[in-house]
């Protein structure tokens, strides 16, 4: 389900949230589904449930998922998460393209690099 890369700097739970984040806004895991067990996704992993844990009570407090005392974890409905995340993901995209005029980047070489990045693969999969 998630993989996590012991080269990326951040620490293993920001990670686990971000893949996380991720399958539920691209509808990978719909609300009302029930998340991994702590001990399970852990053993799967390969780390220290307390950092599953941390990771939870993270989307928890972010209002991914929700947790029902006996039960386990589920994701809530987030709907209302995709548009926040899309405005999240324009204001980087702003930013960056702000940063490429600067550098004397054209409107077209960065169209030409989107488009080829989706041809690939690498945007939009």
């Amino acid at each position: 389900m998630i993989l996590i890369d012991y080269r990326d700097s951040r620490p293993i739970y920001e990670q686990v949230v971000d893949k996380f984040r991720l399958l539920i806004l691209n509808g990978s895991l719909k609300p009302e589904e029930k998340m991994p067990s702590v001990r399970t996704l852990a053993m799967d992993l390969s780390i220290n449930p307390n950092t599953i844990q941390r990771a939870y009570a993270e989307l928890e407090r972010r209002g991914y998922i929700y947790t029902v005392k006996g039960r386990g974890n589920f994701v809530s409905d987030t709907d209302k998460f995709k548009d926040e995340y899309k405005e999240e993901i324009f204001t980087r995209l702003d930013e960056v393209c702000d940063s490429a005029y600067k550098a004397g980047i054209t409107t077209g070489e960065l169209t030409e690099h989107i488009e080829k990045g989706s041809k690939e693969g690498g945007i939009g999969e």
